[in-house]
């Protein structure tokens, strides 16, 4: 059953950003070294910026592809406030991965560099944690994503496989609504959610 319940808690994090899926750690970069590790369950950022060591300023990175740094930076002793960051991949010592995944940032750090990065990350399941965030505040779209998960495998009759995967997306729509659109607007600045009088 476990087994379900986290197969539909991925479903349902792939399809809906919802902020408990954000998480933000803070690390510090070594000057002349233009690799930086990535957190353990890092999956994507949103940003990642560097704090100026002098004024405590934010100079968010832009995200490019190593071949861009690569081309931008090509000697390694270039170095100076990081401006872009890529996805570099696993490091390798001795054909051991010693890390998953590191950044390579361009310029080189010309000094340590206070580093803040939020990512996109899968929280705990509720099969371990009892309790979360998906659980608390949207427990149907969890209900009928792990009945699909369940009616699936055990190979159940179609038309009920087909009502349950019916009523995920209804529940999953709602949350879209919720993670994609309420939480990401406010009165102030979208105005109040309206439907038209016809």
């Amino acid at each position: 059953m476990n087994l379900f319940i986290t197969q539909a808690e991925k479903r349902i994090y792939n399809a809906v950003q919802i902020p408990a899926l954000r998480k933000n750690v803070t690390g510090v970069t070594t000057a002349s070294n233009k690799y930086l590790a990535c957190p353990d369950d890092y999956l994507s950022s949103y940003s990642l910026a560097a704090i100026n060591p002098t004024t405590g300023a934010y100079t968010y990175l832009l995200n490019k592809d190593v071949n861009f740094i690569r081309e931008a930076y090509p000697k390694p002793t270039s170095t100076g406030s990081p401006k872009y960051y890529a996805l570099f991949g696993p490091a390798v010592v001795s054909s051991v991965i010693t890390v998953e995944l590191s950044f390579i940032i361009g310029p080189t750090p010309d000094a340590a560099y206070s580093m803040e990065l939020h990512y996109y990350y899968y929280p705990e399941s509720i099969t371990s944690a009892g309790s979360t965030w998906l659980g608390d505040n949207y427990d149907p779209v969890l209900l009928y994503g792990t009945l699909v998960e369940a009616y699936t495998y055990m190979k159940g009759e179609q038309d009920m496989v087909l009502l349950y995967n019916t009523k995920f997306g209804e529940a999953l729509v709602q949350l879209k609504r919720l993670g994609d659109g309420l939480e990401r607007q406010d009165a102030y600045r979208s105005g109040q959610a309206r439907i038209p009088v016809t």
